[in-house]
């Protein structure tokens, strides 16, 4: 199993099924656009909430991949 957890402005989300790479693709992909990009999030543990986090320069993220180890 695939999952990114992302941290936002202070806040955690995730995606699942998703490499770091492909989100960071996706993300990158936004910024160059110039125009207004939201990225597909989950928010909170137990049952999950779709979120929706504007990327834009200047605000503070970070990406950290996780990986099952049965998938390495």
């Amino acid at each position: 199993m695939k999952r990114v957890d992302i941290k936002y402005d202070g806040a955690e989300y995730s995606i699942g099924q998703r490499d770091i790479d492909d989100v960071q693709a996706e993300i990158d992909a936004g910024l160059a656009s110039r125009e207004p990009t939201w990225l597909s999030v989950n928010s909170g543990e137990g049952r999950l909430r779709t979120a929706r986090l504007l990327i834009t320069p200047g605000v503070s993220f970070s990406l950290i991949g996780i990986t099952d180890l049965n998938d390495e």
